[in-house]
């Protein structure tokens, strides 16, 4: 099974609660419950980001923020973050240079599927695209913030 695999890049995972989460949305991928595997490892992967500004550049954040919304008020929690959009996130992410071009189009591709999966219609997914979808979150934001 695809899993195996991906449980074996759980070790690349150094923080407990994240690596927890990772597990969890594997497990989902196991029950054959790709849809919710793809959420709950996309809402994994954008609480780690806002994990990581809150730490490191959240009065960078903010400022960007600012430049591209005079309205933004400054965030200060995940809450405050999680008022803007996620695909708005990701683009002030890539001018900071907290992630870079090409891992900023493959969020997006992962937000967009995420975007799919969350909400009823026919789209319908199956274990590969599921597994490539949490390999490619574990290798581009899991394992490195």
């Amino acid at each position: 099974m695809v899993a195996n695999g991906l449980r074996k890049q759980l070790a690349t995972i150094t923080n407990e609660t994240t690596r927890t989460f990772v597990e969890e949305s594997i497990k989902a991928l196991e029950a054959r419950l790709y849809r919710s595997a793809i959420v709950l490892s996309w809402v994994g992967a954008v609480s780690v980001l806002y994990d990581h500004v809150l730490s490191t550049c959240l009065n960078n954040f903010n400022a960007e923020a600012v430049r591209r919304e005079a309205k933004w008020k400054a965030a200060k929690t995940q809450d405050d973050l999680a008022r803007m959009k996620e695909f708005d996130f990701l683009q002030v992410l890539a001018a900071l240079s907290v992630i870079g071009k090409s891992v900023k189009e493959e969020l997006e591709v992962c937000l967009k599927l995420r975007n799919g999966c969350g909400h009823p219609n026919s789209l319908v997914v199956g274990e590969q695209r599921a597994s490539a979808h949490i390999e490619m979150l574990i290798q581009n934001v899991f394992a490195k913030f």
